[in-house]
C-alpha cells in the first residue's frame, strides 16, 4: 500500500463508524441504503480491496464476490465500481483485471474478486473458489432481486469454509414502503449493521456543483420527489395508483376563481356503470381539481341528465 493515499481521502465522513466496525468484527451484515450521491458503493467496493489487501498482510487468503440481479448490468457498475476503488487507493499495479471471466486478482497472493448475475440463480450451487473462501459478498441495488428468499439461497451456497464473513447489500429504497427491501432493514436483527445516508453528508466537491444544483432544484419544486431521489425515503403508502394526492374539502370561494372547468362522461350502455366528472385546470401549478363525480351501474340516460341538471352542471359550453 501507498502511504500517499489516506482511507479519509476516498471514504466519505457518514461510513466512518461503519468502517470501524469492519475492522472491529462487530457485525457480519451490512444493509447500506439512502439517496442518490450517498457514495455508499463506493464505500462497499474500497472496504472489499482494501480489506483483502489488508487480509492477506495477516495471512489470510480471503475472496470476494459480487452479485447483482442481471449480469448484463455488471460491466457497467459493480465491476467499474472495483476498478475505480482499486485505482482510488492507488494500487493498480498490484491488481489484475479480466473481462472473461469477470473478475479482479490481486497479484501477490491469487485472491479474485468475482462478478455473478442471478438471471439463473441455480448457478450459485455450484460457486466454489479453489484457495480460501468467500468473506466478502456484495448484493448490489437489493431491492431488484426476487426477494429476502433468494437472497437467502445465495448466501446458504457462498457463506462456506471461513470463520469471517462480511455480506453487505446496498440500494437506493424504493417509493413504496412495502416493498420488501425496505421491510427488509426495519426488521431488528443483532448480526446487522443497518446504515442510511444521503448526499449532504458527502464533501461538495465529490460530487460537484452541478449535482448540487439539481438536487436543489428538486427540493425547491417537488419536495416529494426530492426526499424519495435524494434523501432515500420511501414515501409511498404502496396502496395509491396516484401518489401526489391531496385529499380535501374544495370550497366555494376556491371554485370562484378557477378560470378552466371541464367535464365529461363515460357513457355505459344499460346495465354498465356511467361516470361523470367536473374538474378544474390550473395551468400555472400544474395542477387538476377534481370538483364532483356522478354516475353508478343501471342508470339511463335520462336520469343522469336530470341529475347534472339537478347539479347545475348544465351550464358548460
Amino acid at each position: 500500500m501507498t502511504d500517499t493515499i489516506q482511507l479519509t481521502d476516498i471514504i466519505a465522513p457518514a461510513f466512518y463508524p461503519v468502517h470501524w466496525d469492519i475492522l472491529d468484527g462487530k457485525h457480519t451484515y451490512y444493509d447500506l441504503y439512502g439517496g442518490r450521491g450517498s457514495t455508499k458503493s463506493s464505500f462497499i467496493s474500497t472496504e472489499i480491496v482494501f480489506g483483502m489487501m489488508q487480509d492477506a498482510e495477516r495471512g489470510i487468503f480471503s475472496n470476494g464476490i459480487v452479485f447483482r440481479k442481471v449480469e448484463k448490468y455488471i460491466r457497467e457498475s459493480v465491476y467499474e465500481q472495483i476498478a475505480w476503488a482499486i485505482d482510488a487507493l492507488g494500487v493498480t499495479d498490484l491488481w489484475k483485471a479480466t473481462l472473461s471471466p469477470m473478475q479482479f486478482i490481486y497479484l501477490p497472493t491469487g485472491q479474485k474478486i468475482t462478478f455473478r448475475g442471478l438471471d439463473k440463480a441455480k448457478r450459485t450451487k455450484s460457486i466454489k473458489t479453489k484457495r480460501g473462501w468467500y468473506k466478502y459478498l456484495w448484493f448490489e441495488e437489493l431491492d431488484e432481486f426476487a426477494g429476502i428468499e433468494e437472497i437467502r439461497n445465495v448466501q446458504q451456497s457462498v457463506l462456506r469454509g471461513g470463520s469471517e464473513f462480511v455480506v453487505f447489500k446496498s440500494f437506493n429504497p424504493p417509493i413504496s414502503r412495502s416493498n420488501w427491501a425496505n421491510v427488509y432493514v426495519n426488521e431488528p436483527r443483532e448480526d446487522s449493521y443497518r446504515h442510511k445516508s444521503d448526499y449532504t453528508t458527502v464533501p461538495e466537491d465529490w460530487l460537484g456543483e452541478q449535482f448540487i444544483a439539481d438536487a436543489e432544484h428538486l427540493k425547491a419544486t417537488n419536495e416529494r420527489a426530492y426526499q424519495h431521489e435524494y434523501m432515500g425515503e420511501p414515501i409511498g403508502l404502496g396502496t395509491n395508483i396516484f401518489d401526489m394526492l391531496e385529499i380535501r374539502a374544495i370550497t366555494d370561494e376556491e371554485i370562484q376563481t378557477y378560470q378552466s372547468i371541464y367535464q365529461g362522461q363515460d357513457f355505459g350502455w344499460y346495465p354498465d356503470p356511467k361516470a361523470f366528472i367536473r374538474a378544474a385546470y390550473i395551468p400555472n401549478k400544474e395542477k387538476i381539481v377534481l370538483l364532483d363525480e356522478l354516475g353508478g351501474c343501471k342508470i339511463r340516460n335520462a336520469e343522469m341528465a336530470r341529475m347534472i341538471q339537478e347539479k347545475g352542471y348544465d351550464d358548460y359550453a
